[in-house]
């Protein structure tokens, strides 16, 4: 059985994509959006709702609370678990998402050093005093890679990857795989791609819809369920930035506008990344969702014909 993966830039239509494939199929999806593992984040997240996922099984959903911060090491395990169990009972698997790294942490033997407390906290405490920015422009000149694979909003994981190029002595992407590291040699990987302004123009609708939906209730009810006490999920786009809003910082106009500009950013950084593994089969832009979906099935009957 063949795991399958369905990447690319954020409202590229993957998600939707992955559940017609996985109703065609008899598949099972697994969530490989960093921000989708919380509870409750959902408008923000574009996480798809029960309907939307027209009766297909999710997996890696609404698994930890936002006063949780995560680890990619901690992901890999959990969603490695969870895909041999469904291979083991011959179940198709269809992994998506738009976390680079995290898939990556599937597909491959990534290492994670240990931490050294001492480091972290004297880098967390220079974080706070010249900022998250900063930080990440300092790891663009240690690491460019990671610096491309880490927003600069996720202050933690920046964080992270100068603890590791510290206590290592080596950039944070030496831990990315060998080319003879494949945890699933037979994946089959598809990239989504759009033109940069129908992206562009994708992404401002999206925000624009999520503030429709509700939004700011989202988080304000996320901030009494404990949103300020973690570091990772606070620092999601959009729920950054309506925080500023709340405590004054923003306008909701400009709250609005830093998250349509914030996830345009973040886009051109995920198909950086992504163009990077040749491992990746693009889909033309130019397709529509059923082209898109009987490409994947002809080129997936094809692998198996092999």
């Amino acid at each position: 059985m063949t795991l399958i993966v369905i990447a690319g830039a954020t409202a590229t239509g993957k998600s939707d994509l992955a559940v017609d494939l996985a109703n065609e199929i008899g598949g099972q999806i697994v969530n490989a959006d960093s921000m989708q593992l919380y509870r409750g984040m959902d408008i923000g997240t574009a996480k798809l709702t029960l309907e939307e996922r027209k009766g297909v099984t999710h997996h890696l959903l609404d698994v930890v609370d936002v006063d949780t911060d995560v680890t990619v090491a901690w992901y890999q395990d959990l969603a490695r678990t969870k895909i041999d169990e469904l291979l083991a009972d011959q179940i198709p698997v269809i992994v998506v998402g738009g976390t680079g790294f995290y898939i990556k942490a599937i597909l491959d033997d990534l290492n994670f050093p240990e931490t050294d407390p001492a480091v972290r906290e004297k880098l967390t405490q220079e974080a706070e005093v010249i900022g998250g920015e900063a930080m990440h422009q300092r790891l663009a000149q240690l690491d460019p890679a990671a610096a491309v694979a880490i927003p600069k909003e996720n202050v933690r994981r920046v964080v992270r990857a100068l603890e590791v190029i510290e206590i290592t002595g080596k950039p944070f992407t030496a831990n990315l795989p060998r080319e003879d590291s494949t945890r699933y040699p037979d994946a089959r990987q598809y990239g989504l791609s759009l033109d940069r302004s129908t992206l562009d123009e994708r992404i401002d609708y999206r925000v624009e819809k999520m503030w429709e939906r509700g939004f700011v209730r989202e988080v304000a009810e996320l901030v009494k369920g404990g949103l300020l006490a973690g570091k990772t999920a606070k620092a999601a786009l959009g729920y950054s930035q309506i925080i500023a809003m709340a405590e004054g910082h923003l306008s909701d106009s400009q709250a609005k506008d830093l998250t349509k500009l914030g996830t345009r950013q973040y886009a051109r950084r995920q198909e950086t990344w992504f163009t990077r593994d040749p491992r990746i089969t693009w889909i033309s832009a130019d397709q529509s969702h059923a082209q898109r979906l009987e490409f994947i099935k002809q080129d997936l009957q094809k692998s198996f014909q092999k």
